[in-house]
């Protein structure tokens, strides 16, 4: 490519608070060192081309102002996604070829797919000569995404904006916006292990994801709450166990406990406690089983078998359904679990790749925190 442009966006690993973000509820992020990375040129026209090493299908279609999918799953609903959010604001009038390359797992719960979404974002404003302002695009992009089809948050776009290195980002609020930087100890370090099962977010679990947000919301409304930090603040025991759908409480009792473990967490993470923030992984993971029901039997065996080898911690990361575990390790024992597991959990797994797989997740930049765009 002549005159081409580079981006890169991070990946993000959610250290903890999972299903509650879409409730305008606090979670604690960070922006990883994995990467999609786009190399494009702008065009002429109202047309995007794009390709990329993991896909077999390229995305091809002309701009235009109402949203029109690909089938669901595939890869360039998220960058028709990304540009009809954009049209709704700004006046994008030219493509751009593209070329797409990623050390960032897919359907792994590590935003593989929020960090598309943004990449082409930028990109196209980048071709149309927009300088992007981070407000304007958390205000438009979570609503973008949703037209893939997950009724999600803003949390995965707040991280890989405005993370910053070193620190895992605590977002207190959403609506409106209050985040602020965590520094993490040089002596934790978050092993990424994958369970080898796609989280297809997008695909086959798409009714599975919103039936949870929607069990959330019916709970909530039910029981006369306006928002759940009020019902967080003042609902009774009494009034959960009137809830006379189980799935509807269930859901409740998960968003409630997960937002008081994300204050914890952080509080833990400020004053470098790692046994106690572990033993938080431990309980949002079994919330996660026990109550949202989105865990699987490989990810629990993932879970134990880094516990067995002395994690600090241990829980599924991101929406669920497969994907990831995140280990809480130290500079003492990270070597340790993580040869362990490739003994046990990845012995017999002849997909796994170390380097893909099973990794020390680096908090870093998040795309405009850096300058990089």
């Amino acid at each position: 490519m002549s005159n081409r442009i580079i981006l890169s966006v991070p990946g993000r690993v959610n250290l903890i608070g999972e299903h509650i973000d879409y409730h305008n509820l606090g979670v604690l992020p960070m922006a990883i060192q994995k990467r999609i990375t786009v190399c494009f040129v702008p065009r002429a026209d109202a047309r995007i081309h794009a390709t990329s090493e993991q896909a077999n299908r390229p995305a091809d279609f002309a701009l235009q102002p109402v949203f029109v999918s690909e089938q669901p799953g595939h890869w360039s609903n998220y960058i028709r996604a990304a540009a009809h959010a954009l049209q709704t604001r700004y006046r994008i009038t030219r493509g751009l070829d593209a070329r797409v390359t990623s050390d960032l797992p897919v359907a792994a719960g590590l935003s593989s797919s929020s960090a598309l979404l943004i990449a082409f974002s930028l990109a196209l404003l980048r071709a149309n000569d927009i300088e992007p302002v981070g407000k304007e695009l958390l205000e438009l992009l979570p609503d973008g995404e949703q037209l893939v089809g997950t009724r999600g948050g803003a949390m995965d776009h707040v991280a890989i904006l405005e993370s910053r290195a070193g620190c895992a980002t605590l977002i207190q609020s959403f609506v409106p916006l209050h985040a602020r930087s965590v520094p993490i100890p040089e002596t934790w370090h978050f092993l990424v292990a994958h369970s080898l099962i796609h989280a297809e977010k997008s695909g086959v679990h798409v009714g599975a994801y919103n039936a949870i947000r929607d069990a959330g919301d019916a709970a909530l409304a039910k029981l006369g709450f306006s928002c759940y930090r009020e019902a967080i603040s003042e609902v009774q025991e009494d009034q959960i166990a009137g809830l006379s759908d189980q799935v509807e409480r269930n859901v409740f009792r998960h968003v409630c406990s997960e937002a008081r473990r994300v204050s914890l967490a952080s509080e833990a993470l400020h004053v470098a406690d790692p046994e106690y923030f572990g033993q938080l992984l431990l309980e949002s993971h079994r919330s996660l089983r026990d109550l949202l029901g989105v865990s699987l039997p490989t990810i629990d065996e993932l879970a134990e078998c880094a516990m067995h080898a002395g994690a600090y911690g241990a829980r599924l990361t991101g929406a669920g359904f497969g994907g990831c575990v995140l280990c809480l390790c130290s500079s003492e024992n990270v070597e340790r679990v993580r040869t362990h597991l490739m003994e046990t959990y990845y012995a017999d797994r002849p997909n796994f790749n170390p380097r893909e797989h099973l990794f020390v997740a680096e908090p870093s930049n998040g795309v405009l925190s850096c300058g990089a765009c």
